[in-house]
């Protein structure tokens, strides 16, 4: 059997490191999605119920980007039409380092503003 390589999005600014971290994991939801697929596989309705806001367009979206850049894998837990499981890949855990350093940030932050939850 042949091993499907994602096919890689494009960079939008040529040989950028920082624009292509950006890309693959920016933007508001990213994180958390990676975030909760931490812990174990999620399907789609499981995603949606935990980060509330998101709207079930954006989600798929997010996770379709995140499927491509090799982040999250994709899987049928049966044949169709059973539902769909989210997991994170191998590589999609590199990002977990980062994701506890913006944590911590997060609280400094909240802590910096008197955030009373903390």
């Amino acid at each position: 059997m042949l091993a499907v390589h994602p096919v890689r999005r494009p960079n939008p600014v040529s040989d950028c490191p920082l624009t292509a971290a950006l890309a693959a994991m920016g933007g508001k939801w990213k994180l958390i999605i990676v975030y909760l697929l931490v812990e174990r596989p999620l399907h789609f309705a499981a995603l949606r119920r935990d980060i509330s806001g998101i709207s079930q367009k954006v989600l798929t979206q997010q996770l379709r980007e995140l499927v491509a850049d090799d982040i999250v894998r994709r899987e049928r837990s049966a044949p169709v039409p059973a539902p769909v499981v989210y997991s994170l890949t191998d590589y999609g855990k590199s990002l977990l380092p980062l994701i506890e350093t913006v944590k911590t940030w997060g609280r400094s932050h909240l802590a910096h503003f008197g955030d009373p939850s903390l």
